[in-house]
């Protein structure tokens, strides 16, 4: 008997085949829809999603995470929140290998902390507080071009500052440490006192080392930015000098006198002037920065540190660490538009990022104080470890970061809900100061 294989017609096939082919479409669209819940309820949660690259996602160590290592757009998670209603309440702290000089915060999220050479290392962190990675701040200066210091240099990582993408980083080195290098940075040093040059280095985000090394000055302290980062700026404390930098070329163009250790430094919007603090002295200069010229802008007080300008560019915040003094100016006259007494050494400062609030940590007190910008109202007083001296503001969680010097990075956030820290009371448990910052070797109060 002849077997007979049966074959639907041609029609039926095509339904099958289209049937199939709409089943297929109908799962993928349910998981991606399912997919797509979970982000937003992450979203909303604060939690991360399914999804990576997010600032909020894990990253490994030697990788920023974020939207600036994604490619999105630089400070897209930031929270313009109304610190005006919010209390300072303490999360958490952070402390090990640390000597933190100061805390820089990008865009997105990371926060770099400077070591200085009691660690040797630029110690960075996820808005969690997690530790992305330890960048130590050796470097073969004969690979960048550099000749005259064969073998492995150390720096002494003191302040940066990041590019508006995130991408990159700026840190300045108090001092350099190596073949070739023998008269080393300190603190009680003039114009005329035999120091060596630094240099800062430029880190790369993403991966977490140093991509170019730049000669500037005598022990460069504060490093910022102009608008579109096409020029780099750095105080030099013992040249007594601005160093002007080609971003481009990473080569120094000019230095601009300033007077006895320049330290704070705040860009004009429009990024054709900038304003440097004579902390030696009692002076704030203005910098024509194509003309390189500097011209005494107004004296705010004794000591004068930190600089900030205000969202519009129109005021300009002042520390002055040996009035124990916040001063803000008339950023066009220089005129005093208010004065608030703090504790003791007032030292960095940062501005929140709606703008209302100014926060400064003073030194010599341990205290970190929150002033309103429009009047330099006192609006909340905290306890911090020793010799807080850093400060920042990470945007993406609208969180207060405070470096002590002793050996701790505090992590605050502005809340509406929750017990508020009252004045005066702990952000954090004291704990001993780490070593290298007793004794001898204590940051000095003109630091």
């Amino acid at each position: 008997m002849k077997m007979v294989v049966k074959q639907d017609p041609v029609y039926v096939r095509r339904r099958r085949v289209a049937a199939t082919v709409a089943l297929v479409v109908l799962v993928l669209l349910v998981l991606g829809l399912v997919k797509g819940c979970q982000a937003v309820v992450a979203l909303a949660s604060g939690k991360p999603g399914p999804s990576t690259g997010g600032a909020a996602a894990p990253a490994s160590p030697g990788a920023a995470g974020g939207a600036a290592a994604s490619g999105a757009p630089a400070g897209s998670g930031a929270k313009a929140v109304d610190v005006s209603t919010t209390h300072l309440v303490a999360r958490t702290t952070i402390r090990g290998n640390i000597t933190p000089k100061s805390v820089v915060a990008s865009p997105d999220g990371t926060v770099y902390a400077q070591n200085m050479m009691y660690r040797h290392t630029v110690t960075t962190y996820a808005p969690d507080g997690r530790l992305l990675a330890t960048i130590p701040d050796s470097v073969d200066l004969a690979r960048f071009g550099v000749p005259g210091h064969p073998g492995q240099t150390k720096g002494a990582p003191v302040e940066a500052v990041f590019t508006p993408d995130g991408r990159k980083a700026y840190v300045s080195n108090y001092s350099m440490y190596g073949a070739g290098f023998s008269h080393n940075g300190f603190d009680d040093c003039t114009s005329k006192t035999p120091v060596d040059s630094s240099y800062v280095y430029r880190v790369d985000v993403a991966t977490a080392k140093v991509d170019q090394v730049i000669n500037v000055g005598a022990v460069p302290k504060v490093v910022a930015l102009t608008p579109g980062a096409k020029t780099l700026l750095a105080t030099n404390w013992c040249s007594g000098t601005l160093s002007i930098v080609d971003t481009a070329s990473a080569k120094q163009t000019a230095t601009v006198p300033i007077g006895a250790h320049p330290r704070g430094i705040a860009v004009a919007p429009d990024g054709a002037s900038a304003y440097v603090a004579e902390m030696g002295g009692e002076q704030i200069y203005r910098v024509d920065l194509a003309a390189r010229t500097a011209k005494p802008f107004a004296k705010p007080g004794k000591g004068p540190r930190a600089l900030v300008l205000s969202a519009d560019g129109k005021a300009l915040f002042v520390s002055d660490n040996d009035s124990d003094t916040v001063v803000k100016l008339d950023a066009g006259s220089g005129a005093t538009l208010a004065t608030a007494r703090v504790a003791d050494q007032p030292r960095s400062m940062v501005r929140s990022a709606d703008g209302r609030a100014l926060y400064v940590v003073s030194y010599g007190a341990r205290t970190l104080t929150k002033l309103a910008t429009a009047d330099l109202a006192v609006q909340q007083t905290v306890r911090t470890d020793a010799q807080p001296i850093g400060v920042t503001y990470e945007p993406t969680r609208g969180a207060v970061w405070v470096a002590a010097y002793s050996g701790s990075i505090a992590i605050l956030d502005e809340r509406t809900d929750g017990t508020p820290a009252p004045a005066g009371s702990p952000a954090a448990p004291s704990g001993p100061a780490a070593p290298g910052t007793t004794g001898s070797s204590a940051p000095k109060a003109g630091d």
